[in-house]
Parts: structure tokens; sequence; C-alpha cells
């Protein structure tokens, strides 16, 4: 059967053939001139300093200005909120980590809950904690500490930069474990914690090992094991806890990119492949590779099955220990 075409047929036909090349090159060139990299914690902290590594890449890459803005407060749940509340553009990212999306969520009454208001996009960094103790504890193993903080009930003390942390978390999950007597010192973020633990005021604590390779160099305290599921790439003569007969201790602190939960899924694509782009460039990698990050390239869907399998784990552990928001 031979077809006649009209000019409004014609017409027709190319207009639907437009739309489908506008359709798959709608993000080819990024729909925002600006985009907003949110960290919901003060500057100079992991979030701050992961959202700045991707800067010079994104930018490049996608031809736009990317800046990295501030929203702290709450633990990191102004920042969190914030995005989850902007439009679904991609011009609103969050650099967010296991603390802000996954356990505050069990600590305080939320407007929206992140893990419906957002969608993860990609894993920046998993950052695996160290066991560290002041350096005039008489213990050179876990094994040694636990066996001194029951000889002395009560005396022991463990600090972490505040109520709900990952470090907060990881304490109370020792305690709980080896049925330990000890009390949480709260602070109002690492720098203090950290601090107060050289200076012997409290004897040990869990922290991010990026942050205490310079410190144990020192000699002021000392590492008794890390909590990755493989010795940290920082401290390789560490030994991990699930090595060392502890399986539950298998946590990196963890920071990903987010955006709304509405964002196109063509949209959030195409921020997975460039900031995977941007990770894998020499000057990055390099830099996590001095962080001791353990991150690997995933797709927005691998990540976000990550994201989801770590909900049950801090679910649980925030309901055994009691912790709450201080």
């Amino acid at each position: 059967m031979n077809l006649i075409y009209t000019p409004r047929m014609i017409s027709k036909i190319l207009c639907l053939i437009c739309f489908g090349l506008s359709t798959q090159l709608a993000y080819a060139q990024y729909p925002c001139p600006v985009i907003k990299i949110i960290s919901p914690y003060p500057p100079g902290g992991a979030s701050d300093v992961l959202a700045r590594m991707l800067v010079p890449g994104l930018s490049k890459q996608l031809n736009v200005s990317v800046i990295v803005e501030n929203k702290t407060g709450a633990s990191g749940n102004i920042g969190t909120e914030f995005v989850s509340s902007a439009a679904g553009d991609g011009c609103t990212l969050l650099l967010g980590n296991s603390t802000g999306v996954v356990i505050n969520r069990n600590l305080y009454k939320l407007r929206n809950d992140p893990i419906t208001s957002l969608r993860p996009v990609a894993e920046v960094a998993a950052v695996p904690m160290v066991l560290y103790v002041n350096s005039s504890v008489p213990a050179n193993s876990v094994a040694e500490l636990i066996a001194l903080i029951k000889k002395e009930p009560g005396k022991f003390s463990f600090a972490s930069p505040g109520s709900g942390s990952t470090h907060h978390l990881l304490g109370e999950l020792l305690k709980l474990e080896q049925k330990l007597d000890m009390t949480h010192i709260p602070y109002r973020g690492s720098g203090p914690a950290i601090t107060d633990v050289l200076a012997g005021q409290v004897p040990m604590a869990f922290e991010a090992t990026s942050a205490m390779v310079p410190h144990l160099n020192s000699g002021k305290v000392r590492a008794l094991a890390t909590t990755g599921a493989v010795r940290a790439k920082n401290l390789p003569d560490v030994p991990t806890m699930k090595e060392l007969g502890y399986p539950k201790f298998v946590v990196e602190n963890w920071y990903g990119i987010f955006v709304p939960a509405k964002t196109p899924t063509a949209l959030v694509n195409q921020l997975n492949k460039e900031i995977n782009k941007t990770l894998a460039s020499s000057e990055v990698a390099e830099s996590l590779l001095k962080m001791g990050s353990l991150n690997s390239e995933q797709t927005p869907e691998q990540f976000a099955a990550f994201v989801k399998k770590e909900i049950p784990y801090w679910e649980l552990l925030v309901k055994q220990s009691g912790a709450t928001a201080e």
C-alpha cells in the first residue's frame, strides 16, 4: 500500500523527530548557569573539603559556574532540609553524609525524611573510622582496652563530635557489644573532641582516619583498630575491627551527592557521569587516597541501594543505645 504524505503529515512527523532529538539532547547543555553544592557543615570539615574538590572538574566538564555554600546548623539538618525542598532542576546539590541522611532521621523530628525527599546521585568518599586512645592509656590493642575498662568500671569515657554522630554510635556499639561501663562526652565538632583526647582529658574516641593521621604520627595518641572492611590505605599497619573479631564494626563515614527527589533521571545520570569523571582525575584521586577513602565508582542505582542498606543498621543501633539529640 502506497502512503501519500500531505504537507500537514510531513510537518507532524518532523515535529515528532525534533521532539525526540530534543529529549535526547535536553541536557547536553546543562540547564542552569550556576550549580550550588550545599555543605551542611562548617568550612574546613570533610563535607566542605570534599564539595570543594568537585568544583574545578564539574565546572569545566559542564561548562557552568560551581560554588560551595555552607548552610550549617542542627547537626546538618538545616542544609539537608534546604536541598530537599529545592527545585529539582539540577542547580542545587547536597554533599550529604551518613549522619545527615541516614542517622539524623532517627534522632530528630524532621519536616522531610531525607530518604524520601532526596535522590542519591554519586558516592564521593567513604572514610573508615579509627579507634584511638591517648598515649597514657596502658592498652596496645582493642582486647587490652576492653579488659582495662572492665577492670575499672565507670572510670572511662569516650569523646565524640556530637550526640548521634557516627563516632558516638560506634562508641555506644562498643559499650553494648562488650557490656562496658563508660560515659559518652559529646563535643561541638571533631576538632574539640580530638583536642581533649590529645590532652588526655578524655582517654579515647572513634574518629575518621583522615582527621587522625597527623595526630597519630605525633605520638600523643595511639591507633588500636580501624572500621573498614579492609585496612585503611592511610593506616595500613593498623588492623581492622573485623579482623580482630568484631564483625559488627564494619563502618565507613561516607559522603555523597544528593539532589531533590523530583530531579529528572536524565539530569541525575549526567551528574553521576561527570562526578565520577572528576573523582577519577589524578588530582582528586590522590587527595582521596591521602584521606584513606574506600569509595568506588557507582551508578545512581548502586549508590541508592547502598544508602538503603545502611538504614536498618543505624536505626537498630540508635534504638538499642538510647542515643538522643542533645
